[in-house]
């Protein structure tokens, strides 16, 4: 792509830096999950201790009743088609930008697929489905096929112990495009609902988005955008250079990167390199969004701490800005048992911060954590 003449040079650790500083210095759960760009929530704890920890002397009630009482935060398929918690004010930027993302092809077999006529009567469907409602996905499922016809209650996509009906290939795609968020679940199964936010127009939602992105995690390329949002790579440049040409980014030669972009004036980086213990939980934004990857993942904890290339798998623990070791939590009642696994030997210090860290992690979980420094022997994602 075209790029500008590059001013500055932005050295990892300056980069790294800016962003925890920027994460971990919000106010408040919604403006932690708003500066992270989303907490992911496919395991609602998981996210709740992306919130709390970011967020001074925050609990999982917080998190709660920002979710389910304020409705200040959302709980719907955000990037990469995953569950996220998003700020319900921001709501409308995603729904425009995720909507835009173009749809590569059908993972599906072919008897098995759906028309374009198809997918636009089953989100219709859905968005009149659940205003003003909460449903059960199997609640959904008749009114779905109620108001579109036979052919989408046709039970042919593979399931966890048998086969869904043919319009749950685009539960994601509802979410995205703003017709569907999960509510409250009812006993021990999840609901939906209409969240009732008009999306953004396309174009001014991406722009947004990419601007709201690199703040987050720029200095970044076309393609580290790219891989975070699950976006094809040439859309995702094509975006960048209009944006660039509107004069919306700027360019700058990133360590280990070459040219990559930050949002127009937003040149200042800290002049130290970051410092600190942190635990991070599973699929953590920051261990997920931050690139490049071999450097977050230095030396053996790209082989510990990643599977097979991919973040989040693991919760890690991070010192000076990067990642040096595993961490796993297991909770029985109000006891937390935290077992740490450092890839170097941490000093008295570092000790006791790690120690603090815990003590975090309890704080937000509302229990009472005992640290383990050892192996984590459990697998990832367990």
């Amino acid at each position: 792509m075209t790029t500008r003449a590059r001013t500055m040079t932005v050295s990892w650790d300056r980069a790294n830096a800016r962003r925890l500083d920027r994460q971990f210095s919000a106010h408040g759960v919604t403006g932690a999950v708003s500066a992270m760009l989303g907490a992911h929530a496919q395991v609602l704890s998981a996210a709740e201790l992306s919130a709390g920890l970011r967020a001074p002397g925050a609990t999982r009630t917080d998190v709660r009743t920002a979710l389910w009482t304020d409705r200040a935060l959302v709980k719907t398929f955000g990037p990469r088609g995953t569950v996220h918690l998003l700020p319900a004010d921001e709501l409308p930027m995603w729904t425009g930008a995720l909507s835009a993302v173009p749809m590569g092809s059908s993972p599906f077999p072919k008897d098995a697929r759906m028309t374009p006529e198809q997918v636009e009567a089953v989100v219709a469907a859905v968005a009149d489905a659940l205003t003003g409602a909460e449903l059960t996905v199997d609640e959904l499922s008749d009114e779905v096929i109620a108001r579109t016809g036979p052919w989408a209650g046709d039970l042919v996509m593979p399931a966890f112990q048998g086969m869904w009906p043919r319009w749950r290939q685009v539960l994601h795609l509802a979410g995205h495009r703003g017709a569907l968020c999960y509510g409250p679940n009812r006993g021990r199964k999840a609901t939906y609902t209409n969240p009732g936010a008009v999306p953004m127009p396309a174009r001014e939602a991406t722009a947004e988005l990419v601007r709201r992105y690199l703040r987050a995690y720029g200095p970044a390329t076309p393609e580290h955008f790219a891989r975070w949002l699950a976006a094809p790579r040439g859309w995702a440049g094509r975006l960048f250079e209009e944006l660039a040409g509107s004069g919306a980014i700027e360019a700058v030669e990133f360590e280990g990167c070459g040219a990559a972009w930050v949002a127009a004036g937003d040149t200042r980086f800290p002049s130290d390199p970051p410092r600190g213990v942190r635990l991070l939980p599973y699929f953590d934004a920051f261990a997920i969004a931050s690139r490049p990857r071999e450097r977050l993942f230095p030396g053996a904890a790209y082989g510990r701490a990643l599977a097979g290339g991919q973040a989040g798998n693991f919760p890690v623990l991070l010192v000076d800005g990067v990642v040096a070791g595993v961490w796993h939590q297991r909770r029985s009642g109000k006891r937390i048992a935290v077992t740490v696994e450092p890839l170097i030997t941490p000093d008295a210090g570092r000790t006791r911060a790690l120690e603090e860290q815990a003590e975090a992690v309890g704080r937000v979980l509302e229990g009472s954590p005992e640290l383990t420094v050892g192996e984590v022997t459990v697998g990832g994602h367990a």
